[in-house]
């Protein structure tokens, strides 16, 4: 029986910076009004790292990805709640939330695209810029 030859994986470059692979640059890609209140409202309560990743070519489950991390349970709570809010007061309602008792990792679903509070360590631990390492980064434009 033949052996089958495997290919070397491929490594992204490795950011010095971060202690970790580099990550692909933002996109120009205009953010939905929905995303970009979400992010705003993370901002508003100080949420840190945000970044969106745009899943649809990655062949998600949805199409967009916000991630942020709060520096301890209470604002991870509060993050996840003004988002609620944000776009509540827009007229749009989760579908589902889940993790807020425990808050390390809040989860928001709005079906087109995922809310992630994250604690730091269970950010890092998880790394779903990694493991959905083939979504695209947006870049998030700057308050008006």
């Amino acid at each position: 029986m033949a052996k089958t030859e495997r290919r070397p994986r491929q490594r992204r470059p490795f950011d010095s910076t971060q202690g970790r692979p580099e990550r692909s640059r933002g996109t120009k890609t205009p953010l939905p009004k929905s995303i970009e209140l979400a992010v705003r409202a993370a901002e508003d309560k100080k949420a840190e790292d945000i970044t969106v990743l745009d899943l649809r070519n990655a062949h998600g489950f949805t199409d967009y990805f916000v991630i942020c991390s709060g520096t301890n349970s209470r604002q991870i709570r509060a993050i996840a709640d003004a988002v609620v809010d944000a776009l509540g007061a827009d007229g749009q309602k989760a579908a589902h939330v889940e993790g807020y008792d425990r808050s390390e990792w809040v989860l928001v679903d709005y079906f087109d695209f995922i809310v992630h509070v994250f604690s730091p360590d269970t950010r890092a631990f998880y790394d779903l810029e990694r493991l959905w390492g083939t979504a695209e980064r947006v870049d998030i434009p700057a308050a008006r």
